[in-house]
């Protein structure tokens, strides 16, 4: 290897190292932006606890208040609402049942695994999901080994725990909510963008008959299970916040749209997983893939990166559904140029997932089908209007006139 070989070799790995360093500035740059809104929420929750249980009930160490006030306001993202009450009660039953335990027959192993056990029973009687169970375990424990009777009058911090939970609350609700658009936004992007390159490699793949390629993006597919989760969770979030939080109640319209469409577009996924696998069915027993076939499958991928482009723009995404129905005029081709059983099938997934598409956009329940029927049907008229016109012209394929 000569010198200047040698000097590129070094000059590229050098590049490389650059762009890795710059990358990852970046996004730990996205990801404190991403963290900030609840940074600051949960520092403004633990002041305000702070100046009502210490400066204005008098408490001469509510260490309590801002504790509750800040796992409120950590663990309540992206759940909802009833889980977000659930862990304040579940703080408040374990600091009272810890308080207790302190004063009847003080500390200790034993009396640590006690509380936990009366904490977690409590929790259980009233109905309390995960969150509840959890909180009011770690609350008891937390009060059990850090505190002693001396501390202070008893069940004075699970009052703590209330006024930081409530406070939690308020902040969440009232004084410092997050902008719901911008949560279910970054929660519906990656689910969207993993459908729309799902749909594409599927495309690919059918394409160039690489059933491994089709595989590969059936894995990405069920591994976007997540994000879909995340955005239904977001989605639920989000309409709850719109609904507590005045400040946000402008936002409703635009939310309408994540939040109506989200359902919708996890059944377009199982949809697609569905049509995955019989592409890859197809493949392998080696059926005639017409043409056709992978051009719809594209033009579904396509509509679905519409619909995340003109749900973040707020806009009517009337785009989306004309591309969704060109896709699923292209697939109604397919039965005249010839398709297997297993294209057969993928043909009827592709109408399906048009049809969640279209449900996603607005279109009603009963719409969205006979749309879809229309566009293959005008399809069909059209082939079998050239065909009436082949064989009428001279030298056509069919009988002229006698």
């Amino acid at each position: 290897m000569t010198d200047v070989e040698s000097q590129r070799g070094l000059a590229a790995v050098l590049a490389e190292l650059r762009g890795r360093s710059r990358s990852g500035i970046g996004a730990g740059w996205s990801r404190v932006r991403a963290g900030f809104p609840l940074a600051a929420q949960a520092g403004l929750g633990a002041g305000i606890a702070w100046f009502i249980a210490h400066d204005v009930i008098g408490r001469p160490s509510p260490f309590f208040a801002p504790i509750a006030a800040v796992i409120t306001l950590a663990s309540s993202v992206g759940q909802r609402a009833r889980r977000t009450v659930e862990l304040v009660v579940g703080v408040a039953i374990g600091i009272g049942i810890g308080d207790g335990i302190i004063l009847l027959i003080g500390t200790g192993p034993w009396q640590v695994g006690l509380v936990v056990v009366l904490a977690i029973t409590a929790a259980a009687a009233v109905g309390g999901g995960t969150p509840l169970v959890v909180q009011s375990a770690s609350s008891a424990v937390l009060v059990a080994t850090l505190t002693t009777p001396r501390t202070g009058l008893p069940y004075t911090r699970f009052f703590d725990a209330l006024v930081g939970g409530a406070v939690g609350l308020a902040v969440m609700t009232v004084l410092l909510p997050l902008n719901p658009l911008t949560v279910i936004r970054r929660a519906a992007d990656p689910a969207l963008q993993a459908l729309a390159d799902g749909l594409h490699a599927i495309a690919e793949g059918l394409k160039s008959g690489d059933a491994g390629a089709v595989g590969g993006a059936l894995d990405q597919l069920r591994t976007a299970e997540a994000n879909f989760t995340g955005f239904d969770q977001a989605a639920t979030a989000a309409s709850e916040n719109v609904a507590f939080a005045p400040a946000r109640w402008r936002a409703r319209g635009a939310l309408s749209q994540y939040v109506e469409g989200a359902d919708h577009v996890t059944y377009a996924l199982r949809n697609v997983r569905v049509l995955a696998r019989r592409v890859m069915t197809a493949l392998g027993d080696g059926e005639q893939i017409p043409e056709c076939l992978p051009t719809s499958i594209t033009l579904l991928g396509d509509a679905v990166d519409l619909l995340r482009q003109e749900w973040a723009k707020g806009a009517e995404p009337i785009a989306t559904r004309e591309r969704a129905l060109r896709a699923a005029a292209e697939s109604g081709r397919a039965y005249d140029e010839g398709v297997g059983f297993s294209g057969g099938v993928v043909v009827a997934q592709v109408r399906t997932t048009v049809s969640d598409l279209l449900r996603a956009t607005g279109i009603e329940y009963a719409e969205a089908p006979r749309l879809v029927r229309r566009a293959v049907g005008w399809q069909a008229r059209g082939r079998t209007a050239r065909k009436s016109a082949g064989r009428s012209r001279p030298g056509g394929s069919g009988r002229g006139p006698s």
